[in-house]
């Protein structure tokens, strides 16, 4: 486990109001890392391992190469951004807040949080049961913290 999934699971999902988070290299729109529940591949019960949780199938969020990009290119152009809302699961997220830094989108009772720094994208989500707020002032600390770091 590298330093980034340390970061990754000891600031934001253990405050259990992240659901799941990755981080992206913005230049190269490659993840670095990504949370057990984030993950890099499709996966299937028939192409790979899935999750059971509960006794109950449930399905993996991915962050596919071409997802990748897009969360490198919302930040290109955050106007469009904030009008078109984001993509994410096949789902379409309204955009509440956009900026060079920070991206909110919420769909429905779920949420998509991202926010650049100099070197990553930190994206992470949160669902019904998790407060927002708490959600973005984790992803926001963690991302003060690597800007400290110059990162």
């Amino acid at each position: 486990m590298n330093q980034f999934h340390n970061l990754i699971n000891d600031c934001l999902i253990d405050t259990k109001h992240v659901e799941s988070a990755a981080i992206l290299v913005a230049k190269t729109a490659t993840v670095t890392a990504a949370s057990a529940r984030f993950q890099t591949r499709l996966k299937s019960p028939l192409t790979g391992p899935p999750t059971l949780s509960s006794g109950i199938w449930s399905p993996i969020q991915q962050v596919l190469p071409s997802q990748a990009q897009m969360f490198v290119d919302a930040f290109k152009n955050t106007t469009l951004t904030r009008e078109r809302g984001f993509h994410f699961q096949d789902k379409a997220y309204a955009c509440v807040r956009a900026d060079r830094n920070s991206i909110y989108c919420k769909y429905a009772t779920r949420g998509l949080i991202m926010v650049k720094t100099a070197l990553y994208i930190i994206v992470a989500t949160y669902n019904d049961s998790m407060y927002p707020s708490v959600c973005v002032e984790a992803v926001e600390k963690l991302a003060v913290y690597l800007k400290e770091k110059g990162k």
